[in-house]
């Protein structure tokens, strides 16, 4: 018996050989897949995660056969409203919108459903009821990594924190941040600093340096963001301070698996989605969008519990092994009708 996933790779694959008559089983605009013109507009794209994610629109936009055009605007947000015209004006349609300031996406995404093209949102809130959002489950991915924390080192310590609020998955992770610390009146915050200025990590570094040096007695650092964290962890091991203080993140990628598993890492555990499958989601809603289908407003991708225990017990290197040897993490079962070719595993 062929499995969901074999099945749906081999007419994914058969979707990009001639005369084998799948199109035509596709629906419309879909049946002509090609003539399909797709954009992504980026805010963010520094960093292995916005790499993955990139990897995952790439391989879901060629398993449909779409023509994607990809935009970056490397966090220049008046570029990135500029762009979505750009779309509009190339004829595209569909936009996925991937992160940005609410500010500047809100009106240039309306624009774009004026135009009558269909238009998803993935970690910015451009508070549009027609825009369906794509999400990591955010709150969530704090919560499991805070909950880890608070096993970890229990529910009274000294906390550094590490936020740039205006970006919308950074706000809501600090929703839950704000909840904990309530819920745990004994974890006290005596720092919050943060910076999205290139290279993140290293501009990061520079401000954990000062805030660790006024503050050696931090225990646990919140950093909710892979490049955060890492930007944390150089400043941690630069000061000698790997044993006396624990790192707690959202997202992962081979390079941060490689630095948690490290002896005598600072880095204990992050919470994280795939972002190649929160890329392949992305595409699919859209897909949904242009098909006449509805995928829901709040598109959700369940995220997984990473620990630096697990990680060294399973003998976990890459990301490719993380999604072999914990399953749960390499696909989401989210916005994939029947008719959906997917990406070859």
């Amino acid at each position: 018996m062929i499995s969901r996933r074999l099945f749906t790779g081999l007419i994914g694959a058969a979707a990009m050989l001639p005369g084998l008559g799948w199109a035509a089983d596709m629906p419309k605009p879909f049946d002509n897949a090609g003539d399909v013109k797709v954009a992504l507009v980026r805010y963010l794209s520094t960093g292995d995660f916005f790499q993955a994610y990139l990897s995952g629109v790439e391989k879901q936009a060629e398993a449909i056969g779409v023509d994607l055009r990809v935009f970056d605007s490397r966090q220049d947000a008046a570029l990135q409203a500029d762009m979505v015209d750009q779309a509009i004006a190339l004829g595209v349609d569909g936009i996925i919108i991937q992160h940005g300031l609410t500010e500047s996406m809100q009106a240039a995404a309306q624009r774009a459903v004026d135009a009558g093209i269909k238009v998803v949102a993935f970690d910015v809130n451009v508070e549009n009821a027609a825009i369906p959002q794509v999400e990591q489950s955010d709150r969530d991915l704090a919560r499991l990594a805070l909950e880890q924390a608070v096993e970890d080192n229990g529910n009274e310590f000294v906390a550094g924190y590490v936020y740039v609020p205006g970006i919308a998955p950074l706000d809501r992770r600090d929703e839950t941040w704000k909840k904990v610390k309530g819920d745990n009146p004994g974890i006290k915050e005596v720092a919050q600093f943060g910076t999205l200025d290139n290279p993140i990590a290293n501009s990061v570094a520079n401000q954990a340096r000062s805030v660790l040096s006024a503050n050696p007695n931090i225990t646990v650092m919140f950093a909710p963001y892979d490049e955060f964290a890492k930007g944390v962890k150089i400043a941690v091991d630069e000061a000698g301070m790997s044993g006396n203080v624990s790192i707690y993140s959202a997202d992962v990628s081979t390079a941060d698996i490689a630095a948690m598993r490290e002896g005598g890492s600072a880095w204990k555990a992050t919470a994280a989605t795939n972002p190649a499958v929160v890329g392949e989601v992305s595409v699919r809603a859209l897909a949904m969008l242009l098909a006449g289908e509805d995928p829901g407003h709040n598109v959700v991708v369940p995220p997984t519990l990473i620990t630096q225990a697990m990680l060294n017990d399973l003998d976990i290197k890459n990301m490719g092994e993380l999604g072999t040897k914990v399953p749960a993490f390499a696909h989401a079962d989210v916005a994939v009708p029947g008719w959906m070719p997917l990406p070859a595993r």
